[in-house]
This record gives structure tokens, C-alpha cells and sequence, in this order.
């Protein structure tokens, strides 16, 4: 039985910039492309690390939200920064990049999984629950 692949999008995040889709889902699993900082009313890179990885995350939820899940769904992130960081450095586990598009300074890719139960409610925990509790600001 061959599964089917559905692309994703959302016009709440922005338009891939190359020959990609925002997301493909796969059973009830959804792989989403790495988004970075960009409003997707404007095109406009967020300005700073920080405001572009609330951004980041804004964009990841419309496009989770997009396929019927929520950031509680993701079960797998991968980062990838451009050099963020001065010496002495530190101790860490994150892929690093020469350079990301539109000079961006952070993208994030990732993974999640659909509960078949339509209407079941992870708890929010860690990142997500301060996350949520920012509203993405």
C-alpha cells in the first residue's frame, strides 16, 4: 500500500523560496521545511536574533496549525544558526551555517505527530508553555 504525501501551506507563514513546500504530511506524521524570521505579510526578515526566532516559532505554529496540529504535536526540531556566538564559546549541540537566506540569522526545521483522535489536547510543557505564554511576542 503506497501512503500518500499532502502538501501543507499557509498564508499565515511565508511562501516557500524555492522549490518546496511548506510542510508534507505523510500518514499522521508532518515534516515541516525550515522557516526562518520572515513576516509573511511583509517579506521582511525580523530585525535580531531574538524577534526572528519568535518569529520563527509564529511561523512553524501557522503551518503546523495548517496541517491540524500544534507546536505540542512536534516531536522532533532541528536549529540552525548562523554564527551567533563570540569567544569563549559555548558547550552546545547545534548545527552551525556559513549562511542562511536573505541573511537570516536562525531557521527551524521539524517534525510532528498527528493524534488520530482529532479533538485530543497535549499538555503544554517547557519551551512551549513560555512560548505560549508570550504569545509569540
Amino acid at each position: 500500500v503506497a501512503m500518500t504525501r499532502e502538501a501543507i501551506s499557509s498564508k499565515h507563514a511565508p511562501a516557500a523560496l524555492g522549490p518546496y513546500s511548506q510542510a508534507i504530511r505523510a500518514g499522521q506524521t508532518v515534516w515541516l521545511s525550515g522557516q526562518l524570521g520572515l513576516d509573511p505579510a511583509t517579506g521582511n526578515l525580523a530585525d535580531g536574533v531574538e524577534a526572528q526566532t519568535h518569529q520563527v516559532f509564529r511561523n512553524l505554529r501557522a503551518v503546523a496549525q495548517a496541517a491540524g496540529g500544534e507546536l505540542a504535536d512536534i516531536v522532533k526540531l532541528t536549529l540552525l544558526l548562523a554564527d551567533l556566538f563570540t569567544a569563549p564559546f559555548p558547550a552546545r549541540a547545534t548545527y552551525q551555517v556559513a549562511a542562511l537566506p536573505k541573511a537570516a540569522r536562525i531557521e527551524i526545521e521539524g517534525g510532528l505527530h498527528l493524534s488520530p483522535v482529532a479533538d485530543a489536547v497535549a499538555p503544554q510543557t517547557g519551551w512551549r508553555e513560555t512560548f505560549d505564554q508570550t504569545k509569540g511576542q
